[in-house]
């Protein structure tokens, strides 16, 4: 099989709002190209893009899946990326190794967040629109490109547009002004450019070459003086505009009834650019980041942009050429691991099917199973020091508690997170000691539900999601004298200890211990009992939560010469401060943590509100880099977190982001403590 030639190789990210059609347009895209022969349905669960068995259960993609197609003279990667929030993950990894973006709206529901989104995701690669779903009786092009043209601007250029009458329609194409009706199979036919097909064409018309004019000055003569821009002209200056950014042409069509995908697939080849275009790649180098000129014929660089873990098939890491051409056994060095890589089989990929080849040219995208050494976001080169950069992923905020439904699967539930999260960079883990937790985040609820169901699909283990136990503390907030005496006579040596111990709230995070005691009250030998005593005490209060910041100076106490030991010792302090924690006034300390909440401007209010009710206390507040977004700073209890993924994208309908750190503990408000004090109390007379 010949080699593909880089200037041959197209790669198009499709993006969207979830259920915008992104996978109905892959599947229609292979059908009219003769990849497969029959065309699957997303609810069906027999698309090329949705394999995945998560995917096929819940009817929404989850993960980008490369299809790859010939149409003319391109072959064509298409990368389907996932539309709900919770994946953003894997449409940033699709953005990262495409060369344009379509993004598809549904031709009812017009521009929506995950419009938006798509946008910003893809700002530094170019872009098109593709209209959706022009089949539906409720679909309205012009309302949509209307809401397109006020969202994102000028640089929108019509070239296919829909045409209704009756209850048919017809697509125009405005480049060559000529209108085509489609059958079932996706196969089109010319039909008269009738008057009221070219009266509304023509409104549209104008749109497209005052776009494509803009490219040069040839052609913004011709349009200034009237005179008529050719195909080929058009299509030239669709292709510089594209690639420069200055035009970003809108398509429509229907990926069930195929229509316009022709006309979309003739414009990705003819217009669409290569991985070339672009001239540089962006590396990373100690100052942050450079530019690497892009060489088809240099030497061979790979970058691993996404990876699957099948526990039968092993490690499939997927990588976009970006530099000279890849052959087989040849021998790639791993840049960030610092391991050699021999390269025993390179595939090329269309949803779950694998094709062997014996070698991929520059900015082609390939997979190589079972790397040993590579992970997500890997160099893979003989050029020393070459880094390629890799996706800025979003910060997983959700947590939620893991824990096994049968006995002893903790081992296996670590194991599987652990090779999910080798393919999921939006996920972590973590076993909190102090709440002796396994602990999950992620991007949402959907997101973890997933997890869920691929540990238990893949891995064979079952687990249940809680709501993490806060890791409160407690601390005493005056000085208090007390004593503590253990004392037992069982017939033959008894136990005895006496301590009197001054308490007092301290500086430092844990126990600080000191002894004043004169005249050998306590001996010297029984001092560190006593301070063992006291640390382990401290494991629990009143509330059953470790006591912080004390000091504790024992000045006092007695001791028998038969009875007393060390053990004796370590429970009488244990008894002292437990009488300290009746008198000392404690406390319930909360952790609390910096909140930096990005919302558009149009609902700062009801964020502030809803901070409000969450015992947040906001900081401060500026304007975004993003237009009409406003980022606003606070400090919030981290008990009342726990929801906040989902609250604040219900309240920016997802157009809100957020990070949150852990800053300090501060005393938990009265009226709550006491609840968790009666909670604890219960739970220790049941």
């Amino acid at each position: 099989m010949a080699v593909i030639e880089t200037k041959r190789i197209r790669n198009v990210a499709l993006l969207g709002h979830g259920g915008s059609g992104k996978t109905s347009l892959t599947e229609a895209m292979l059908f009219i190209a003769k990849c497969i022969d029959r065309l699957g349905k997303t609810p069906d669960g027999n698309t090329v893009s949705d394999y995945d068995a998560e995917e096929i259960k819940r009817g929404f993609s989850i993960s980008t899946t490369i299809a790859d197609l010939t149409w003319g003279d391109a072959k064509i990667n298409v990368l389907d990326t996932p539309g709900y929030l919770g994946f953003v993950g894997e449409e940033m990894q699709g953005v990262r190794v495409a060369d344009s973006a379509i993004i598809v709206l549904d031709g009812k529901s017009g521009v929506e967040v995950g419009t938006e989104l798509a946008w910003d995701y893809a700002a530094d690669i170019p872009k098109a629109f593709f209209i959706n779903k022009c089949d539906d009786p409720e679909a309205d092009f012009e309302r949509v490109f209307k809401g397109l043209h006020a969202k994102f601007g000028n640089a929108l250029c019509p070239v296919f547009i829909p045409v209704r009458y009756g209850n048919n329609v017809v697509m125009v194409d405005l480049m060559d002004m000529k209108a085509y009706e489609y059958k079932s199979d996706g196969s089109r036919t010319e039909v008269p450019m009738n008057v009221d097909f070219a009266t509304l064409a023509s409104q549209y018309k104008d749109a497209f070459n005052e776009a494509i004019a803009q490219t040069s000055d040839d052609l913004l003569d011709k349009y200034f003086n009237g005179e008529e821009i050719t195909h080929d002209e058009a299509v030239e200056a669709l292709h510089t505009g594209i690639i420069n950014g200055s035009i970003v042409p809108v398509y429509c069509g229907s990926s069930t009834k195929m229509w316009g995908i022709r006309a979309l697939l003739d414009a990705i080849d003819h217009s669409f650019p290569r991985h070339t275009a672009k001239k540089f790649e962006k590396a990373i180098d100690a100052d942050g980041f450079k530019n690497i000129e892009i060489d088809p014929e240099g030497s061979t660089s790979l970058f691993v942009f996404k990876t699957v873990v099948d526990p039968f098939v092993g490690k499939m890491s997927f990588f976009k050429v970006m530099n000279g051409s890849l052959k087989k056994d040849m021998s790639l060095k791993n840049n960030t691991s610092g391991a050699s890589e021999k390269i025993a089989k390179i595939y090329t990929v269309r949803g779950k099917k694998q094709t062997e080849v014996a070698e991929l040219a520059c900015g082609d995208i390939g997979m190589l199973a079972k790397l040993s050494a590579t992970n997500t976001g890997d160099t893979l080169t003989n050029e020393p020091d070459l880094r390629y950069a890799s996706v800025n992923y979003p910060e997983p905020n959700m947590c939620m508690a893991l824990s096994p439904q049968a006995k002893g699967d903790e081992d296996k539930i670590s194991q599987g997170i652990t090779r999910l999260l080798e393919e999921d960079y939006t996920v972590k883990f973590e076993n909190n000691a102090e709440t002796k937790q396994m602990l999950i985040y992620g991007m949402g609820d959907i997101h973890l539900d997933v997890i869920v169901s691929k540990l238990k699909t893949r891995f064979g283990t079952s687990v249940k999601l809680d709501t993490p136990i806060i890791p409160y503390r407690e601390t005493i907030t005056r000085s208090v004298e007390v004593e503590g005496k253990y004392k037992k006579q069982t017939g033959g040596h008894g136990q005895y200890g006496h301590v009197k111990i001054r308490f007092s709230p301290g500086e430092e995070e844990g126990l600080v211990f000191t002894e004043s005691t004169v005249g050998g009250s306590v001996p010297k030998n029984f001092h560190p009992a006593v301070e063992k005593g006291l640390q382990e005490a401290m494991a629990k209060g009143i509330a059953g939560y470790p006591v912080v910041n004390l000091k504790a100076d024992l000045f006092d106490g007695s001791y028998h010469d038969v009875d007393s030991s060390e053990m004796s010792f370590k429970l009488a302090a244990s008894i002292a401060l437990k009488e300290c924690l009746k008198t000392a006034r404690p406390v319930i300390l909360e952790p609390v943590g910096a909140l930096k909440v990005t919302v558009p401007d149009s609902v700062v209010g009801d964020v502030m509100g809803d901070l409000n009710k969450r015992r947040g206390r906001v900081m401060g507040m500026e304007a975004a880099e993003k237009k009409a977004y406003t980022v606003i700073d606070a400090e919030v209890p981290r008990s009342e977190m726990m929801d906040y993924t989902i609250a604040l994208r219900a309240m920016t309908q997802g157009r809100g982001k957020f990070t949150f750190n852990h800053l300090r503990y501060d005393e938990l408000p009265a009226a709550n403590a006491q609840k968790i004090i009666d909670a604890y109390k219960a739970k220790g007379e049941e």
